[in-house]
């Protein structure tokens, strides 16, 4: 399958063959498209169902793994000492993990270990550097061979490809290492609080249309530590189901009573409110309001590559009166006309939203995250956020990369390329996403949405498809149980600005030999995706696969009549 691997730079002392090794050049003006809602209905994207053979066989898979595994763990204590010695006890002392704790990373996450966690080198743009790994005992441990391997890069978070050694945001962030050095050296309720970080709250609140903004040095941080210092005993948290980990998290520090709802469905979600507020908090003494209702959503949800349902939950916030918070860390920056996230992306007031969570990790190409909000909430949070007075404060350099990034998205700075890398990561994620659905694959999500699950279904083809993939030289993330259902393992490609139409070509003739050779073709058609040559019957036209050739011929014009 080497035929089938992109353009390969190997002159990267050439400035612009390695500029554009971190960001493509575009392949056509109209290669672009603004991300918005339109004035049709909103509704949630057809999940598809494969045959039941293959749902029955994935998990006919996962039994066969632990029925093995628990055999060899059986006899493995008494004959295999060397590798099972961290379950038994030594010199007195219990055990770190038991079998059972274990057995995830030991029959499971071994078999992915050269699929996940793989060592890179330079930037994540356009291509990404790989250094090349090998094992002699299953993946237990690896050496490194002393090359690397340059690859096509759909697995980095790099939305609007940012993430670059040279350009705006490199020279400021440079300028910034030379003037400030390289630490804040302490947290903001300290010493750590730089003219550099009230500059990047000023233009973060400006950018999300909030009164104020405070920033912190992690992404997860930020919402381990909000939601503590939001809601605590006394207070309901009303959570989406597929909620990131660190909302979670952050809900359970809390303290306050946790309700989770089913991902997107307003039905749940109201029948939620509405016994919350009529039956109030459980306690002894009878009925006592809660103190505080939050609901907590995600503007685009990382697994799924869906959006909230943001004008119905707007909607029920009028009826019902609750507290509504935002996590925008994919989405932000990502989505919407202007880059400013789903409230830009549905035309609706950001005053709506109490509380617009986001990172600066993604889109905007650095670190930490932020909470937007009125003056007042931040003021309070400012003085009680556990993430402010004891994290340290961001580095220099990352605030001077965040600051030019959203100059550079909102015209000041380099008038025009903002638009261009959200308009060409539309047309991108529309256009792979169409691409793959059109070839008979099964894709989760929203078409404006730049993170496409590819579902795989069998936990077997995960590393077949990772490593046919890197053959290909096409970096992939393959994302497995328990990051996601059990029966529901996927390829997750993130797409970028900084590709053109012939790297998400490359992406998709991969897939189609790949799809091929694994059986992932499942797909039984969706409406809008049927054959120009489907032959009607009954007064409705016969879904059908598209070959490759008519896939990247009619694409590009397509992504523009279908959106």
């Amino acid at each position: 399958m080497d035929h089938w691997k992109p353009t390969v730079y190997d002159n990267q002392e050439h400035p612009q063959v390695k500029q554009h090794t971190q960001f493509g050049p575009i392949s056509h003006a109209s290669h672009r498209y603004s991300s918005h809602h339109t004035t049709r209905l909103w509704s949630d994207p057809i999940v598809e169902q494969p045959p039941y053979f293959y749902i029955i066989t994935t998990y006919l898979s996962y039994m066969i793994i632990h029925i093995i595994g628990t055999i060899r763990d059986f006899f493995g204590r008494y004959f295999r000492e060397k590798h099972y010695r961290h379950l038994r006890p030594w010199n007195g002392y219990a055990p770190w993990f038991t079998a059972g704790e274990s057995v995830y990373t030991r029959r499971m996450k071994v078999r992915l270990a050269d699929c996940l966690d793989r060592p890179t080198a330079g930037v994540p743009g356009r291509y990404i550097t790989l250094i090349d790994r090998e094992t002699s005992d299953h993946n237990r441990t690896f050496h490194f061979t002393g090359t690397t391997t340059q690859t096509l890069n759909v697995s980095s978070y790099n939305y609007l490809g940012f993430a670059q050694s040279e350009g705006p945001c490199a020279d400021r962030a440079d300028e910034a290492i030379r003037t400030y050095g390289i630490s804040a050296s302490s947290t903001r309720a300290d010493v750590g609080s730089l003219d550099l970080h009230v500059e990047v709250e000023r233009l973060v609140a400006d950018f999300v249309h909030k009164d104020a903004a405070m920033v912190f040095s992690a992404g997860f941080g930020t919402n381990a530590t909000i939601l503590p210092a939001l809601v605590g005993r006394g207070s309901l948290i009303i959570s989406d189901e597929l909620n990131h980990s660190s909302l979670r998290f952050g809900a359970r520090l809390s303290g306050a009573s946790i309700v989770a709802f089913k991902h997107n469905d307003m039905k749940d979600l109201e029948r939620r409110l509405r016994q919350a507020i009529s039956q109030g908090q459980p306690t002894s003494i009878g009925y006592r309001p809660w103190d505080k209702i939050l609901v907590v959503v995600e503007g685009m949800y990382s697994m799924e590559g869906t959006f909230c349902n943001l004008p119905a939950i707007v909607e029920l916030k009028h009826r019902y009166k609750f507290y509504l918070f935002i996590d925008e860390a994919h989405s932000i920056g990502a989505i919407g006309p202007h880059g400013r996230g789903v409230c830009d992306y549905f035309g609706i007031d950001t005053k709506e939203v109490d509380i617009m969570m986001g990172t600066l990790t993604k889109s905007f190409g650095a670190i930490g995250g932020y909470i937007a909000a009125d003056r007042g909430i931040v003021k309070k949070l400012q003085a009680v956020n556990a993430g402010v007075v004891y994290s340290e404060a961001i580095a220099p350099a990352m605030l001077a990369q965040i600051s030019a990034a959203l100059r550079i998205i909102t015209g000041e700075l380099v008038p025009g390329q903002g638009e261009e890398r959200l308009q060409r990561l539309t047309f991108n994620a529309y256009y792979l996403r169409l691409g793959l659905k059109r070839l008979g694959f099964i894709v989760y999500g929203h078409d404006d949405s730049p993170v496409i699950p590819l579902i795989l279904y069998n936990p077997g083809k995960m590393t077949a498809f990772s490593r046919m993939m890197l053959k290909c030289g096409i970096s992939v993330v393959i994302v497995p149980y328990p990051a996601v259902p059990l029966g529901q393992c996927r390829v997750r490609f993130c797409v970028s600005a900084a590709h053109n139409v012939e790297d998400l070509n490359s992406v998709l003739t991969a897939c189609n030999e790949i799809g091929n050779i694994l059986t992932l073709k499942l797909s039984r058609g969706l409406p809008g995706r049927l054959h120009p040559k489907a032959k009607p019957t009954g007064g409705k036209a016969v879904p059908s696969t598209w070959s490759l050739e008519e896939v990247i011929r009619c694409g590009p014009e397509d992504v523009h009549r279908l959106l």
